[in-house]
């Protein structure tokens, strides 16, 4: 059977810290899964809605080649849910999230992998607005 991947983010304004993470995560196993979190849950995480919709979102990284599948995250305390449905192996989520995860050890493997130094979303809409 495939190892599967599962990770999530809100993939807005997508950036090469966005690609390399999801091309990192790919090669822990044989299919990456991303749970890609609605505008609804990204205010309530960032206070803010994304630059771009959660359909054009999604169609941006379902495009990638290092992904085989994307589906919507509603809320962050499905995880557990999302792991069970989507049958993963390893859960993986940037090292901005250390140990906020662990719990979902007895369910997967847990990953952190480092981010991309000196580039995140809210740099790149501040440099945008500057």
């Amino acid at each position: 059977m495939k190892k599967t991947v599962l990770t999530f983010g809100t993939f807005d304004v997508f950036h090469v810290g966005h690609l390399r993470i999801l091309q990192r995560a790919s090669e822990l196993g044989e299919r990456l899964i991303v749970g890609i979190s609605t505008d609804h849950l990204n205010i309530q995480k960032k206070g803010r809605p994304p630059v771009y919709h959660q359909d054009e979102r999604m169609e941006i990284v379902a495009a990638l080649k290092c992904v085989d599948g994307v589906f919507f995250e509603e809320s962050l305390e499905l995880k557990p849910q999302y792991i069970r449905e989507h049958q993963a192996d390893v859960l993986v989520m940037g090292d901005d999230w250390q140990g906020k995860f662990d719990e979902f050890g007895d369910l997967c493997k847990v990953v952190y992998l480092p981010r991309t130094p000196a580039i995140s979303t809210t740099e790149v809409i501040e440099k945008i607005r500057d």
